[in-house]
C-alpha cells in the first residue's frame, strides 16, 4: 500500500508541507492580535516618553467624573431585585431564541429527533416561566 503524499502549499511566499499548512492563518491571526495589543498598550507610553502628548497630573483630573456635578447624599444606590428577575428571565428567552434559530435553519436534516428534541427544551423553559409566574417573581408591585 502506498501512502499518498500531502500536498505543499504556499503560504505568504514560503512552501509548507503536511498539516502545519492549516494552522498557518492562525498564527498569523495570532501574530497581528498579539502586535495591536502591543502597539495599542506601548503607543502611549512612547508618546508620553517623547513628550508628543502632554502630561500634567492634578488632583482634579484624579476624582472621579459624575456627569460634571459633584454627588449629593449617599452615592451606593440598591436596585429592586426585580430588575435582576427580568434581566435573567430576558436572558433565559434570549438564550432560548439562539438555540432555535439554528434548529430552525436545520429542521429539514434533523427530523422527527430534532422536533421532540426542541419540544423538550421549550418544555423545560414553559415550565420554568409557569413556576417563577405562580411564585409571582414576575409581578411589579
Amino acid at each position: 500500500m502506498t501512502r499518498r503524499k500531502t500536498p505543499c502549499q504556499t503560504f505568504f511566499g514560503l512552501i509548507y508541507c503536511g498539516m502545519a499548512v492549516g494552522y498557518g492563518y492562525v498564527v498569523l491571526f495570532l501574530i497581528f492580535a498579539i502586535g495591536f495589543a502591543l502597539i495599542t498598550i506601548l503607543l502611549p507610553i512612547a508618546l508620553r516618553f517623547l513628550k508628543v502628548i502632554p502630561h500634567h497630573p492634578s488632583k482634579e483630573k484624579g476624582t472621579p467624573f459624575e456627569c460634571g456635578m459633584n454627588t449629593i447624599g449617599k452615592t451606593w444606590v440598591q436596585f429592586n431585585f426585580r430588575f435582576y428577575l427580568y434581566a435573567l428571565t430576558f436572558l433565559v428567552f434570549d438564550v432560548l431564541v439562539v438555540f432555535l434559530y439554528p434548529w430552525a435553519i436545520s429542521l429539514r436534516t434533523l427530523g422527527v429527533p430534532g422536533l421532540v428534541t426542541v419540544f423538550v427544551l421549550l418544555a423545560i423553559v414553559l415550565v420554568g416561566y409557569i413556576y417563577a409566574r405562580k411564585k409571582g417573581a414576575l409581578e411589579w408591585n
